[in-house]
Protein backbone atom coordinates (compact mmCIF):
# COMPACT_ATOMS: atom_id res chain seq x y z
CA UNK A 1 0.00 0.00 0.00
CA UNK A 2 1.21 3.39 -0.73
CA UNK A 3 1.47 6.03 1.15
CA UNK A 4 -1.01 8.04 -0.67
CA UNK A 5 -3.49 5.04 -0.57
CA UNK A 6 -2.82 4.98 3.48
CA UNK A 7 -3.56 8.78 3.69
CA UNK A 8 -6.59 8.39 1.60
CA UNK A 9 -8.03 5.83 3.23
CA UNK A 10 -7.13 7.26 7.03
CA UNK A 11 -8.98 10.47 5.82
CA UNK A 12 -12.14 8.82 5.13
CA UNK A 13 -12.18 7.38 8.04
CA UNK A 14 -11.62 10.14 10.23
CA UNK A 15 -14.15 12.34 8.26
CA UNK A 16 -16.74 9.33 8.67
CA UNK A 17 -16.13 7.89 12.30
CA UNK A 18 -13.88 10.62 13.96
CA UNK A 19 -11.52 7.25 14.53
CA UNK A 20 -7.73 8.71 13.46
CA UNK A 21 -5.42 6.00 12.02
CA UNK A 22 -1.58 6.54 12.51
CA UNK A 23 0.47 4.99 10.10
CA UNK A 24 1.83 2.59 12.19
CA UNK A 25 -1.72 1.48 11.87
CA UNK A 26 -1.24 -0.02 8.38
CA UNK A 27 -1.39 -3.74 9.61
CA UNK A 28 -5.27 -3.10 10.77
CA UNK A 29 -6.01 -2.08 7.22
CA UNK A 30 -4.88 -5.05 5.92
CA UNK A 31 -6.65 -7.43 8.50
CA UNK A 32 -9.40 -5.68 9.23
CA UNK A 33 -10.50 -6.02 5.38
CA UNK A 34 -9.11 -8.72 3.77
CA UNK A 35 -12.43 -10.50 4.01
CA UNK A 36 -13.89 -7.57 1.97
CA UNK A 37 -10.77 -7.55 -0.67
CA UNK A 38 -11.31 -10.86 -1.05
CA UNK A 39 -15.26 -11.11 -0.96
CA UNK A 40 -14.95 -8.33 -3.98
CA UNK A 41 -12.55 -9.10 -5.82
CA UNK A 42 -10.36 -6.68 -5.18
CA UNK A 43 -6.43 -7.23 -5.70
CA UNK A 44 -5.02 -5.18 -2.95
CA UNK A 45 -6.01 -1.55 -0.70
CA UNK A 46 -4.27 0.57 -3.32
CA UNK A 47 -7.11 -0.70 -5.33
CA UNK A 48 -9.44 -0.23 -2.55
CA UNK A 49 -8.55 3.63 -2.34
CA UNK A 50 -8.98 3.85 -6.55
CA UNK A 51 -12.40 2.18 -6.27
CA UNK A 52 -13.65 4.49 -3.19
CA UNK A 53 -12.50 7.64 -5.21
CA UNK A 54 -15.07 6.55 -7.70
CA UNK A 55 -18.17 7.99 -7.90
CA UNK A 56 -21.08 5.92 -6.24
CA UNK A 57 -18.94 4.62 -3.54
CA UNK A 58 -20.91 5.47 -0.31
CA UNK A 59 -22.36 1.99 0.30
CA UNK A 60 -18.47 0.86 0.02
CA UNK A 61 -16.99 4.04 1.96
CA UNK A 62 -19.95 2.81 4.71
CA UNK A 63 -18.86 -0.90 4.84
CA UNK A 64 -14.97 0.25 5.13
CA UNK A 65 -15.33 2.20 7.91
CA UNK A 66 -17.56 -0.46 10.00
CA UNK A 67 -14.94 -3.11 9.48
CA UNK A 68 -12.76 -0.80 10.99
CA UNK A 69 -14.75 -0.09 14.14
CA UNK A 70 -13.70 -1.90 17.42
CA UNK A 71 -16.41 -4.04 18.80
CA UNK A 72 -15.19 -5.10 21.89
CA UNK A 73 -17.55 -5.25 24.87
CA UNK A 74 -18.58 -7.41 27.95
CA UNK A 75 -21.26 -7.06 30.26
CA UNK A 76 -21.12 -4.63 33.38
CA UNK A 77 -17.64 -3.70 31.56
CA UNK A 78 -15.29 -2.52 34.16
CA UNK A 79 -17.67 -2.40 37.41
CA UNK A 80 -17.08 1.16 38.94
CA UNK A 81 -19.77 3.19 36.53
CA UNK A 82 -22.21 0.41 37.57
CA UNK A 83 -21.41 0.87 40.99
CA UNK A 84 -21.91 4.76 40.82
CA UNK A 85 -25.13 3.84 38.62
CA UNK A 86 -27.04 2.25 41.27
CA UNK A 87 -26.44 4.90 43.77
CA UNK A 88 -27.24 8.08 41.05
CA UNK A 89 -30.34 6.45 39.82
CA UNK A 90 -32.78 6.49 43.08
CA UNK A 91 -31.61 9.90 43.55
CA UNK A 92 -32.54 11.16 39.89
CA UNK A 93 -35.74 9.15 40.56
CA UNK A 94 -36.75 11.17 43.54
CA UNK A 95 -35.90 14.23 41.95
CA UNK A 96 -37.39 13.96 39.25
CA UNK A 97 -41.82 15.89 38.38
CA UNK A 98 -44.48 12.80 38.17
CA UNK A 99 -44.21 11.24 34.81
CA UNK A 100 -40.70 12.26 33.84
CA UNK A 101 -39.02 9.10 31.91
CA UNK A 102 -35.21 8.49 32.93
CA UNK A 103 -33.39 8.58 29.37
CA UNK A 104 -29.97 6.75 29.74
CA UNK A 105 -27.73 6.69 26.32
CA UNK A 106 -25.37 3.72 25.18
CA UNK A 107 -23.42 5.99 22.93
CA UNK A 108 -20.88 3.29 20.77
CA UNK A 109 -23.54 0.64 22.38
CA UNK A 110 -21.51 -2.58 20.17
CA UNK A 111 -23.69 -5.47 20.50
CA UNK A 112 -25.50 -4.37 23.45
CA UNK A 113 -23.92 -5.55 26.68
CA UNK A 114 -23.95 -1.93 28.04
CA UNK A 115 -27.55 -1.19 27.53
CA UNK A 116 -28.44 -4.69 28.78
CA UNK A 117 -26.23 -3.88 31.84
CA UNK A 118 -28.09 -0.80 32.34
CA UNK A 119 -31.26 -2.03 32.18
CA UNK A 120 -30.50 -4.88 34.69
CA UNK A 121 -29.41 -2.29 37.33
CA UNK A 122 -32.43 -0.40 37.14
CA UNK A 123 -34.62 -3.58 37.29
CA UNK A 124 -32.58 -5.17 40.17
CA UNK A 125 -32.94 -1.65 41.75
CA UNK A 126 -36.92 -2.74 41.98
CA UNK A 127 -38.62 -0.44 44.59
CA UNK A 128 -35.97 2.44 45.02
CA UNK A 129 -36.95 3.57 41.96
CA UNK A 130 -40.28 4.00 42.77
CA UNK A 131 -41.89 3.14 39.70
CA UNK A 132 -39.95 5.46 37.29
CA UNK A 133 -39.46 3.85 34.18
CA UNK A 134 -36.26 4.23 32.53
CA UNK A 135 -35.76 4.67 28.51
CA UNK A 136 -32.30 3.09 27.10
CA UNK A 137 -31.12 3.96 23.46
CA UNK A 138 -27.92 2.56 22.29
CA UNK A 139 -26.38 3.54 19.28
CA UNK A 140 -23.73 2.08 17.35
CA UNK A 141 -22.25 3.30 13.59
CA UNK A 142 -22.05 -0.65 13.08
CA UNK A 143 -25.50 -2.24 11.80
CA UNK A 144 -24.65 -5.67 12.05
CA UNK A 145 -23.66 -4.57 16.01
CA UNK A 146 -27.14 -3.05 16.17
CA UNK A 147 -28.59 -5.94 14.32
CA UNK A 148 -27.27 -8.52 17.13
CA UNK A 149 -28.24 -5.48 19.89
CA UNK A 150 -31.51 -5.80 18.91
CA UNK A 151 -31.64 -9.42 18.88
CA UNK A 152 -30.40 -9.94 22.24
CA UNK A 153 -28.51 -13.25 21.98
CA UNK A 154 -25.41 -14.04 23.62
CA UNK A 155 -23.03 -16.75 23.44
CA UNK A 156 -22.14 -18.81 26.47
CA UNK A 157 -18.48 -16.90 26.51
CA UNK A 158 -20.18 -13.46 26.06
CA UNK A 159 -22.67 -14.49 29.27
CA UNK A 160 -19.39 -15.46 31.50
CA UNK A 161 -17.50 -12.24 30.53
CA UNK A 162 -18.54 -9.92 33.39
CA UNK A 163 -22.04 -11.58 33.86
CA UNK A 164 -23.09 -12.77 37.49
CA UNK A 165 -24.62 -16.32 37.30
CA UNK A 166 -26.97 -14.86 39.40
CA UNK A 167 -28.31 -12.46 36.59
CA UNK A 168 -27.54 -14.95 33.74
CA UNK A 169 -30.47 -17.07 34.91
CA UNK A 170 -32.74 -14.34 36.32
CA UNK A 171 -32.85 -12.00 33.27
CA UNK A 172 -32.02 -14.77 30.17
CA UNK A 173 -33.23 -18.06 29.34
CA UNK A 174 -31.18 -20.84 27.45
CA UNK A 175 -31.84 -21.22 23.58
CA UNK A 176 -29.90 -23.83 22.60
CA UNK A 177 -25.88 -22.63 23.13
CA UNK A 178 -26.75 -19.62 23.51
CA UNK A 179 -28.92 -17.19 25.96
CA UNK A 180 -31.73 -14.51 24.70
CA UNK A 181 -32.24 -11.32 27.36
CA UNK A 182 -35.94 -12.03 28.70
CA UNK A 183 -39.14 -9.84 27.33
CA UNK A 184 -38.65 -7.65 30.22
CA UNK A 185 -35.15 -6.76 29.74
CA UNK A 186 -35.32 -6.17 25.99
CA UNK A 187 -38.43 -3.83 26.40
CA UNK A 188 -36.47 -1.43 28.10
CA UNK A 189 -33.92 -0.83 25.40
CA UNK A 190 -33.89 0.26 21.65
CA UNK A 191 -31.25 0.69 19.53
CA UNK A 192 -30.62 2.66 15.88
CA UNK A 193 -27.40 3.78 13.90
CA UNK A 194 -25.85 6.85 15.24
CA UNK A 195 -22.64 8.44 14.20
CA UNK A 196 -20.93 10.88 17.52
CA UNK A 197 -19.82 13.30 14.26
CA UNK A 198 -23.37 13.99 13.85
CA UNK A 199 -26.19 16.46 15.07
CA UNK A 200 -27.49 14.86 18.12
CA UNK A 201 -30.56 16.62 18.55
CA UNK A 202 -32.93 14.34 17.08
CA UNK A 203 -31.78 11.72 19.98
CA UNK A 204 -33.46 13.89 22.55
CA UNK A 205 -31.88 15.07 26.04
CA UNK A 206 -30.72 12.57 28.57
CA UNK A 207 -30.59 11.98 32.15
CA UNK A 208 -26.90 9.76 32.50
CA UNK A 209 -24.75 9.28 29.03
CA UNK A 210 -22.59 6.27 28.65
CA UNK A 211 -19.95 6.85 26.19
CA UNK A 212 -16.96 4.94 27.31
CA UNK A 213 -13.64 3.87 25.30
CA UNK A 214 -14.74 5.52 22.14
CA UNK A 215 -12.69 8.99 22.94
CA UNK A 216 -9.28 7.14 22.91
CA UNK A 217 -9.93 6.49 18.91
CA UNK A 218 -10.22 10.51 18.47
CA UNK A 219 -7.79 13.60 18.02
CA UNK A 220 -8.10 16.29 20.73
CA UNK A 221 -10.49 18.59 18.32
CA UNK A 222 -12.43 15.68 17.96
CA UNK A 223 -12.62 14.31 21.68
CA UNK A 224 -13.41 18.20 22.38
CA UNK A 225 -16.42 18.00 20.31
CA UNK A 226 -17.92 15.17 21.48
CA UNK A 227 -17.36 15.90 25.16
CA UNK A 228 -19.75 19.48 23.88
CA UNK A 229 -22.26 17.53 22.86
CA UNK A 230 -22.78 15.35 25.19
CA UNK A 231 -22.58 18.23 27.66
CA UNK A 232 -25.25 20.10 25.72
CA UNK A 233 -27.64 16.76 26.32
CA UNK A 234 -27.45 17.08 29.63
CA UNK A 235 -29.86 18.93 33.05
CA UNK A 236 -27.91 19.93 35.77
CA UNK A 237 -27.33 17.18 38.09
CA UNK A 238 -26.83 14.70 34.67
CA UNK A 239 -23.71 12.89 34.13
CA UNK A 240 -21.04 11.32 31.61
CA UNK A 241 -19.58 8.10 31.96
CA UNK A 242 -16.17 7.86 30.38
CA UNK A 243 -13.69 5.40 29.59
CA UNK A 244 -11.13 4.54 32.49
CA UNK A 245 -8.16 5.64 29.76
CA UNK A 246 -10.17 8.79 29.06
CA UNK A 247 -11.07 12.30 30.29
CA UNK A 248 -12.09 15.83 30.14
CA UNK A 249 -9.06 17.68 31.39
CA UNK A 250 -7.99 19.99 28.74
CA UNK A 251 -10.42 19.05 26.40
CA UNK A 252 -13.70 21.13 27.49
CA UNK A 253 -14.42 22.92 30.32
CA UNK A 254 -18.09 21.93 30.45
CA UNK A 255 -17.60 18.72 32.19
CA UNK A 256 -15.86 18.30 35.58
CA UNK A 257 -14.87 15.03 37.03
CA UNK A 258 -17.00 13.66 40.25
CA UNK A 259 -15.91 14.11 43.31
CA UNK A 260 -14.41 11.41 44.69
CA UNK A 261 -15.44 9.16 41.75
CA UNK A 262 -13.41 7.78 38.63
CA UNK A 263 -14.58 7.98 35.00
CA UNK A 264 -17.66 10.06 36.22
CA UNK A 265 -18.37 13.59 34.76
CA UNK A 266 -21.01 15.91 35.51
CA UNK A 267 -21.70 19.75 34.17
CA UNK A 268 -19.50 22.36 35.71
CA UNK A 269 -22.04 24.73 36.60
CA UNK A 270 -23.47 21.87 38.67
CA UNK A 271 -20.81 21.14 40.25
CA UNK A 272 -19.90 24.59 41.20
CA UNK A 273 -22.90 24.79 43.24
CA UNK A 274 -22.78 21.38 44.98
CA UNK A 275 -19.13 22.28 46.06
Amino acid sequence: MTPESFNFLAGLVKQRSGIVLTADKGYMLETRLAPMLRRDGIGSLDALALRLRAPGATALAAEVVEALTTNESSFFRDGTPFEHLRKLLPRLAAARPPGHVIRVWSAACSSGQEAYSIAMTVLELGAAMAGRRVEILGTDLSREMLDRAQEGIFTQFEVQRGLPVQMLVKHFVQDGTRWRVKPELRAMARFQPFNLLDDPRGLGRFDIIFCRNVLIYFDAPTKSRVLATLANLLPPDGVVYLGGAETVLGLTERLVPAAGERGVYEPARAAARSA
